[in-house]
């Protein structure tokens, strides 16, 4: 069986089709979040602190890291770009005990996060394109980590599935010329959105079925790219991923934490109760009154897409006599810390 080894100091996160699914947390990433890109212009982390803290608790196994702010002072990412992944994979590795992703598309920024990161970090990405396998398979067989390799080439992304597995094939043979494994290449068969492409979600467990049986390779995604655009998103994803499991997919990149009811939601809500005759306790509290109302809750919790992870896991017999599934289920479950403070240092292993 293939099996994909990442790791942090003191934790492994094994990604393989005999393994439990290994959910990347996607929330340490500024892209199209302007809040959290001006916070990091501004040298202020504190998103990111909450960020890696939730997503390990709601049960990500791995964090991807992505630094890709434009700053307003500096456009230039390739000057910005480094020094900035450095702090906030330092920052990251002091709180959460995990393995990381180091995501860029600046190859300067990828080698300064391989300097500094602990253990054995999944390195995010490479793609068929000529120039990026020159600049990252070094990198790779350098720092001995696996990669995500991305179904894409010189000619752009492809809509004909073939075009995909291909390009995916080509990465995994130029990376045996580097002498690295095809256990430590993960692709992302790229998933289309189903509202642009009928034939999204068949053609991605096709792909997903050969990437197997055909190259022996683990595989990603960015789960969420399924249901871009349409409307209950949650529930398309929550059909995806058990049946992405089902083809062979053995991680995705996402987000698997349910975010809090916001305060202007629930004074609105109040407000409408209120106007409809409706008296409420005194003592209420927002969590019960939210609870109540079918909202959600006030605190940070896994998503709906976790629990249909976690059932698949159970059906496939990834979950040893259903412990997780059951643990999940308890009062509480799946809200357990995963983080701790005051660590620092690392080691850097090499191949």
């Amino acid at each position: 069986m293939t099996r994909t080894i990442v790791e942090s100091k003191t934790k492994s996160a094994i990604i393989g089709f005999d393994q439990p699914f290994c959910v990347i947390g996607e929330r340490i990433n500024p892209t199209g979040r302007k809040k959290l890109a001006a916070e990091l212009e501004a040298g202020d982390y504190s998103t990111v602190e909450k960020d890696a803290l939730a997503q390990v608790a709601a049960g990500a196994s791995i964090l991807d890291v992505n630094a890709g702010v434009v700053y307003n002072s500096n456009p230039n990412p390739n000057e910005t770009e480094p020094p900035l992944m450095v702090e906030i994979l330092k920052l990251v590795q002091s709180l959460v005990d995990v393995p990381l992703c180091i995501d860029s598309s600046v190859p300067g920024a990828l080698e300064a996060g391989l300097e500094v990161c602990e253990g054995r970090p999944l390195l995010n990405s490479v793609t068929g394109e000529e120039e990026r396998l020159e600049q990252i398979l070094p990198l790779v067989k350098k720092y001995n980590v696996p990669v995500v390799a991305i179904s894409n080439d010189d000619t752009g992304i492809s809509e004909d599935p073939d075009v995909r597995f291909a390009v995916a094939r080509k990465i995994v043979e130029r990376a045996s010329d580097y002498g690295i494994a095809a256990q430590d290449i993960v692709v992302d068969p790229l998933v289309m959105p189903i509202g642009a492409m009928a034939t999204a979600g068949h053609q991605v467990f096709t792909l997903v079925r050969r990437l197997r049986e055909e190259l022996g390779v683990n595989t990603t995604c960015g789960a969420s790219n399924i249901s871009f655009g349409l409307p209950n998103r949650h529930g398309i994803n929550n059909a995806f991923l058990p049946m992405a499991m089902g083809a062979g997919m053995t991680s995705a990149i996402m987000n698997p934490v349910a975010l809090p009811v916001s305060q202007a939601k629930i004074a609105e809500k109040k407000a409408e109760v209120l106007a409809a005759g409706v008296v409420l306790p005194e003592d209420m509290d927002d969590e019960s009154f939210v609870a109540l109302f079918g909202m959600g809750s006030t605190l940070a919790r896994p998503g709906k897409e976790m629990e249909a992870i976690r059932a698949a896991n159970l059906l496939f017999d990834r979950d040893a006599h259903g412990a997780d599934w059951i643990a999940f289920n308890k009062p509480g479950g799946g809200e357990a810390a995963g983080g701790r403070r005051g660590r620092s240092g690392g080691r850097r292993r090499r191949g």
